[in-house]
């Protein structure tokens, strides 16, 4: 961590959603932010007091949301004609966003140096139709975690490298009364499982659509959901997944509930904290992986940038904000919550130190990220497809005639 950082988090104060100790200030930001997964609330309450040291003129008033709130909130305070000036989106929004007008085109703001500091792929988080609607922030793919003990007890030597290999490791770890249901998903009905099942989807060769239309029921993504309803009702995975977000998955994980678990980034660090976790010690983690004949490892693009609204009448320190929230002083201090997004921070020790598995699994996972959907109708697909999984899963359907329902009730 920087000096700069560091004196900067040491002693703050935090009150309430936004800071004192600047009750001059010329001009106040509201921003938008989720309370889930990469960085805590407590986290981004540092961030942006480091900030507010450095800028006394700059009041920032923090909001947070569950992701599952996010969208809604800042296109319904759109439309009232404002209320913030700074937002977090998620890498699926921005073709909604840029067609609806919700965020400020910020191409032009994007200096040389961070555009050939920051690495390429991390880009797409932002962009839509050539233009960039903010600078990415959380840089994250969907892992497989494991629990090192009980793999070994299992007498497994390494984890798995295909999914096949996954549910015949778990099916082991079930015959030998170590776990009843050693796998943990995050597959509620929500935007949760849609990540799983896009990391799937993208193992098998699948698509979401073709010449703009559903192509998910055929193919890689039948195949996808079918795995998923073969892991359920066998038993190998945890009942309770089709209720669990990320959240749940992490405490089951950590409580030695579970051999393996799809999660974020934020995950490794939290379930190796002897603080927080009961298996801290024991923590593996590889890429999502693959499907034999079709792909080595599988991952999802579930990056998050932030953006300024065009509602905003504070632009430049909205933008000054960003810069700061997204800088490489600032992503290399929490490296151990998110993986920055800055190429040259992966020679730094201090962001390495500790996480070297991790970094070797980002290494392979990052570069194979695999997007949702880009279409101004994502909300209306990515709820088709939600009710769709939990469908199949409770059997209420066939993963076939859920996924083609699902194309129907698509809005495409």
């Amino acid at each position: 961590m920087s000096k700069s950082i560091r004196n900067a988090l040491i002693g703050a104060t935090l009150v309430g959603a936004g800071f004192t100790g600047h009750a001059q200030a010329e001009t106040t930001l509201n921003a938008l932010f989720m309370a889930q997964a990469a960085f805590s609330e407590a986290d981004v309450r540092a961030m942006t007091d480091a900030f507010a040291k450095a800028n006394p003129d700059i009041k920032v008033n923090l909001e947070f949301v569950p992701y599952e709130g996010l969208h809604d909130k800042t296109v319904l305070a759109q439309g009232s004609g404002g209320g913030y000036d700074v937002v977090l989106f998620d890498v699926i929004w921005p073709a909604e966003y840029a067609a609806n007008n919700v965020l400020l085109d910020v191409t032009d703001r994007i200096t040389d140096e961070i555009n050939q500091g920051v690495l390429p792929g991390a880009w797409t988080t932002v962009e839509y139709d050539g233009k960039r609607y903010g600078m990415p922030w959380i840089l994250d793919t969907k892992y497989l975690f494991y629990n090192k003990e009980i793999l070994e007890k299992a007498g497994i030597k390494e984890p798995p490298k295909t999914w096949d290999e996954l549910a015949e490791q778990a099916k082991a770890i079930k015959d030998k009364g170590l776990l009843e249901n050693p796998i943990a998903w995050s597959w509620s009905q929500a935007e949760a499982a849609i990540c799983d099942y896009t990391t799937l989807v993208s193992a098998y060769g699948g698509k979401f659509l073709d010449s703009g239309k559903p192509a998910f029921a055929s193919g890689g993504g039948l195949d996808a959901l079918n795995y998923m309803v073969t892991s359920y009702t066998s038993g190998l995975t945890n009942p309770n997944s089709k209720e669990f977000l990320e959240e749940d998955v992490r405490k089951v994980f950590q409580n030695g509930e579970a051999a393996f678990a799809l999660n974020w980034t934020y995950m490794y660090n939290l379930a190796n904290d002897p603080k927080e976790s009961k298996v801290a010690g024991k923590v593996g983690v590889v890429p999502a992986p693959g499907v034999e004949g079709k792909s080595e490892v599988s991952a999802v693009n579930g990056s998050m940038g932030l953006g300024i609204t065009t509602t905003s009448k504070h632009p430049e320190e909205a933008w000054k904000y960003i810069v700061h929230m997204t800088s490489q002083e600032t992503q290399n201090a929490y490296a151990k919550l998110s993986l920055p997004i800055w190429a040259s921070s992966y020679e730094d020790p201090d962001v390495t130190k500790g996480q070297e598995e991790l970094i070797a699994a980002a290494k392979r996972g990052l570069a194979a990220m695999y997007p949702r959907p880009t279409t101004p109708k994502y909300q209306e697909l990515s709820a088709a497809l939600q009710q769709a999984i939990q469908e199949a899963l409770l059997g209420q359907a066939s993963a076939e005639d859920a996924l083609k329902s699902a194309a129907e009730n698509s809005g495409l």
